[in-house]
């Protein structure tokens, strides 16, 4: 729970008596009921479904902009195969009047052998007229082969910008799904006096402590980053003091996902956009060899990514409502690290 947790909460107040209904009282138990610890559990839940809902947008962004490159590509492709078409239409129609003009006004190739008065001569044209035959058919075997071309691209872009539309509508829908979990955590906080917010802030930080003792003896002495590893950390730290904002990715604010993939692509090596990408496609090393600009990827479902700078600490954006920080290693539950280039 970030320190900064009671002026999030103020925040959540104005939102929440701004645009959000009220909450019927049978929606929810009363604040007072619950305990600390219930209260806690219930915050870190609906920030973490918060969390997979935003990966989950990030996913689709991700790919969408891929999608959108195809087909660019593709239309250009389709472009180029039109005017290919086009230029074989033309040598056919050369081909037909030529084929026309014979056909109307000469003898036959036999005949023509047969009556020159130089049959020598009349192989010879014949070689360049057989010539002229297969230069024919190749025009011929072109255009069937530009038609072909020119539909399977037609096909494909049709297809490609079927896919965009779908990943469109799609997307549409993951940012609906995550401003309603952002809601959720607007209608709770608004719920809470500032004793309430201190007494679960103090109660993170208790766990956060103890899981940070518990884990300090999986660590090992700081093992010095690559050159990309440190330019990784340096731009993260440059970012300190930025806000988290769901599907950002810079350059005045990020989501966890956007600050550690920005960081490594300015030092010169991209990665996935997500922390599952990260997770899945990255080179996994075990805690006790972690360095400097290493990612360590959070919770079972890899939905949180921070990078480590050393010393125990990592720097992350943490969720709605906090900025980019520095925060001990064992901020939220640990699955594992992973290694860019």
């Amino acid at each position: 729970m970030s320190g900064k947790l009671v002026r999030l909460a103020c925040t959540a107040t104005v939102a929440a008596q701004a645009v959000l209904a009220p909450v019927p009282a049978t929606a929810a138990p009363e604040p007072q009921r619950r305990t600390v610890a219930q209260l806690l559990t219930d915050l870190r839940t609906l920030y973490r479904q918060t969390e997979q809902a935003t990966e989950a947008y990030d996913a689709t962004a991700d790919r969408l902009k891929r999608q959108k490159a195809e087909v660019a590509r593709l239309d250009k492709e389709l472009s180029r195969a039109r005017l290919a078409l086009q230029d074989s239409r033309a040598d056919a129609g050369r081909l037909a009047r030529q084929q026309y003009q014979s056909a109307s006004g000469g003898l036959g190739p036999y005949i023509s052998l047969l009556l020159a008065p130089d049959p020598q001569r009349a192989l010879d044209e014949g070689h360049v007229l057989g010539e002229l035959a297969r230069q024919r058919a190749r025009t011929v075997a072109r255009l069937t082969g530009a038609e072909r071309h020119s539909d399977a691209v037609a096909r494909t872009a049709r297809k490609a910008l079927d896919t965009q539309l779908a990943l469109a509508g799609k997307q549409r829908k993951q940012r609906d799904a995550v401003r309603a979990e952002l809601a959720d955590v607007e209608r709770l906080l608004a719920t809470l006096d500032a004793d309430q917010l201190a007494a679960v802030d103090r109660l993170e930080q208790q766990g956060v402590t103890a899981a940070q003792r518990a884990l300090a003896g999986s660590l090992s002495d700081d093992r010095p980053p690559s050159r990309q590893g440190e330019r990784a950390v340096r731009f993260a730290l440059d970012q300190l003091g930025k806000p988290y904002v769901w599907g950002a990715q810079g350059p005045s604010a990020y989501d966890c996902s956007g600050l550690t993939s920005q960081a490594w692509r300015h030092a010169g090596t991209p990665i996935p956009r997500t922390s599952q990408e990260q997770w899945h496609r990255l080179k996994r090393v075990p805690l006790r060899r972690l360095r400097p600009g290493d990612l360590v990827i959070y919770f079972p479902e890899a939905t949180h990514v921070a990078i480590y700078v050393g010393g125990g600490k990592v720097v992350q954006a943490p969720r709605p409502g906090a900025r980019v920080k520095i925060s001990p290693l064992a901020s939220n539950p640990v699955l594992g690290a992973v290694r860019p280039g």
